[in-house]
């Protein structure tokens, strides 16, 4: 009996290897994977591609509609009647040069200020054993746990205060206060991986402390720089509630507001409200191709030998 079901084992892990080496075949090659393997991998890099392309590719098709037409039962891209008259429109009825100047103004200022506030913060948390720093440092951690919703008030409360309402002034602080603490908590686990044997070298050589970090450190964690800067632009960018709350000016209002006032009770101008928001990615989509090469890790491996 033991001896037929050791013939029947054997028999099975016999039929079983010739399935193993086609999988293998299919998936694992000798020097990499296997070019069906790669294939499916593509493919579905193309369908992901393919699906988070569309709505964007649809929102140029608005755009490209004469009449404020928003449905279609046509499924090209661009529309057979394809016309530009709410890009037309859009500059010339509307204020959307004022609107994307306000904004480039307000989230370019915000995110030169809260790299610099981050960047000195961090690395004060990073370096320095002071009293009172983890508490800080989880204080700051719990701010980003706290809806930005709830902040609104006393947000608000503290502009009328200081006579910032309808200011820049007041927008700039609401949005340094909501980003700088994940700013810093971004750079400061940057420095943790900074040796500081870089920066006793340079004070050796003569270098004060300050020197040492704005020509050893700052060079060092430009990933990280470039990291925290898109994250406050995108942040200041797409930012609506603060700015809808603060600025009643329409000289002053962000390309948020902007867009929302282009939707009525009752009606809609969705071809211009298209044609702006293809717009306003082309400053977004220019700073990530510019900033890509800085967006990566590791720069300080190898730095400390021994």
């Amino acid at each position: 009996m033991s001896t037929s079901n050791t013939s029947v084992a054997r028999a099975d892990v016999i039929d079983a290897q010739p399935q193993e080496s086609l999988i293998r075949r299919f998936f694992v090659s000798r020097r990499g994977d296997a070019p069906f393997k790669l294939i499916l991998i593509h493919a579905f890099l193309i369908l992901y591609c393919i699906i988070s392309i569309y709505p964007a590719l649809r929102v140029v098709s608005v755009s490209l509609r004469p009449g404020d037409r928003l449905l279609s039962t046509s499924l090209a891209i661009i529309p057979p009647d394809a016309s530009l008259e709410s890009y037309v429109a859009l500059f010339t009825e509307k204020d959307f040069l004022v609107w994307l100047w306000n904004s480039l103004i307000i989230t370019v200022t915000v995110s030169f200020v809260g790299v610099a506030l981050s960047a000195t913060s961090g690395y004060a948390f990073s370096r320095w054993k002071f009293p009172g720093r983890n508490a800080g440092l989880i204080f700051l951690l719990t701010t980003q746990m706290i809806p930005a919703g709830m902040l609104m008030i006393p947000l608000f409360i503290l502009m009328v205060s200081l006579k910032f309402t309808n200011t820049y002034y007041g927008v700039l602080f609401a949005y340094s206060v909501t980003a700088v603490p994940f700013s810093i908590w971004i750079l400061k686990g940057y420095y943790d991986t900074i040796p500081p044997d870089l920066e006793e070298a340079a004070m050796v050589d003569g270098a004060s402390r300050l020197g040492a970090f704005t020509r050893v450190i700052l060079p060092l964690s430009t990933p990280s720089l470039a990291i925290v800067y898109l994250f406050n632009f995108m942040s200041a960018w797409n930012e609506f509630i603060m700015a809808r709350v603060l600025l009643k000016d329409s000289e002053r209002i962000t390309w948020p507001i902007g867009l929302f006032n282009l939707i009525k009770d009752f009606d809609a101008e969705w071809g211009v409200y298209a044609a702006s928001a293809v717009l306003i990615t082309i400053p977004v989509v220019i700073l990530f191709l510019f900033s890509s090469k800085w967006l990566i890790s590791g720069l300080t491996l190898g730095s400390v030998k021994g």
